[in-house]
């Protein structure tokens, strides 16, 4: 079904010769204007998701064959979204002179309302109708962003501090693959997710300036809990601080610097990261999660994390297991690079390199793992990856 979300494209629509409309989906438009055109129409099967609408020209819509589902009044979010956010429209709100900023902004009030309303069983049937109507736009949205891009994932924890050596490291290979045509991706929190879309976000820049840039956001204020610097009440100020010092002030910076962040309100008490060009959050962690691995198509890069970090080694595996298993020559699968970087977290203090191992032998995909200590080897195998190699079935 064709999309709409723009004004222009909904005028050439509407403006057809025909008075029966061929059916498409319409989403997040304010409409209200073209209210006397639109009742001269009737509407078999279009959709009109999240828009804004006469109450004449929504009766009609229904009466002519068309669903519409109107945005929500019970909650602070879209139901649905033609686009992916932008962090200036997630921390909306941000007071840079207030200790709790970040508690202004519609993300932490999005959060709020979320533990309000019931964050896994909500009360009200409407809320968990329009929290999955949210996330199926997150999804469409993600689908077009990421067309014809070669995915590359970083997981990694959210405890890692900005003045830890992982996080420089982790900077430098997000920004050194963005710069060689990879789109990274990650979790979206802070971190190590914070420090793959920092990279990206330098990919137009130079390291020097990436490194002056670090060296701001890792001065933590006094007293600060080591472990949990996503808690300092300074956190997101000092990233905004980077933001105004270096920002991306041209297109042509925009598109070298993309990067999506893959977010959720589940640990909404984290603030998502700012340095991510798109932001695609979800309210079901369960689809995020998922979804997050299955895209990145080019390879996943395990950096040091705790239990999230390591049960995506396993959720990743188990999607390349299958992979390799699928007879339907009607679907694409791919079995790509599975890379833990940190040869003492991996086999010491999270120790699954060795069932890893064990877990992969005698599949193929076992030659795509690997453990390593060097970030330019994990540059190598990323770039010297050929999907077309491991897809099945066999093109």
């Amino acid at each position: 079904m064709k999309e709409i979300n723009n004004k222009a494209d909904f005028q050439t629509w509407i403006n057809s010769a025909s008075p029966i409309l061929p059916k498409v989906a319409i989403q997040s438009l304010d409409l209200k204007e073209f209210e006397a055109l639109m009742i001269q129409k009737s509407y078999p099967n279009a959709l009109f998701l999240g828009c804004q609408l006469s109450d004449t020209a929504a009766g009609h819509i229904v009466q002519t064959g068309g669903t519409v589902i109107p945005a929500s009044k019970e909650v602070l979010f879209k139901s649905h979204l033609a686009h992916l956010y932008t962090y200036e429209e997630l921390f909306e709100g941000f007071d840079a002179n207030k200790k709790n900023g970040y508690h202004e902004t519609l993300d932490y009030k999005i959060y709020e309302q979320y533990v309000d309303q019931g964050k896994d069983a909500p009360e009200s049937i409407h809320v968990s109708l329009m929290r999955r109507l949210h996330d199926h736009s997150i999804t469409e949205a993600l689908e077009e962003v990421i067309a014809g891009e070669k995915v590359v994932a970083i997981m990694g924890g959210h405890g890692i501090e900005r003045s830890a050596p992982f996080y420089e490291k982790v900077a430098r290979i997000a920004r050194e693959l963005t710069q060689k045509g990879f789109l990274l991706v990650s979790g979206g929190g802070p971190g190590i997710m914070e420090a793959t879309h920092l990279g990206a976000y330098f990919a137009a820049r130079s390291l020097d300036e990436m490194n002056a840039a670090i060296q701001i956001l890792a001065v933590r204020p006094e007293g600060a809990i080591p472990g949990k610097e996503y808690d300092d009440w300074d956190w997101l100020h000092r990233a905004m601080k980077v933001i105004e010092k270096y920002p991306l002030s041209t297109d042509s910076m925009k598109v070298k610097s993309k990067s999506i962040g893959i977010p959720t309100w589940l640990y909404g008490h984290e603030p998502p990261a700012p340095f991510a060009t798109h932001i695609a959050k979800y309210f079901a962690n369960s689809v995020r999660e998922d979804g997050l691995l299955a895209i990145a198509k080019h390879g996943v890069i395990f950096a040091p994390g705790s239990a999230g970090t390591t049960q995506e080694i396993f959720q990743d595996a188990c999607q390349n297991h299958y992979a390799a298993y699928n007879k339907d020559p009607r679907v694409k699968r791919f079995v790509s690079p599975m890379i833990l970087f940190g040869v003492e977290h991996w086999t010491k203090v999270r120790p699954v390199w060795d069932l890893m191992q064990t877990v992969t032998e005698n599949q193929r995909y076992q030659e795509l793992l690997s453990l390593t200590d060097d970030a330019d080897e994990i540059i190598r195998k990323i770039v010297a990856y050929d999907p077309a190699e491991y897809q099945y079935p066999a093109p």
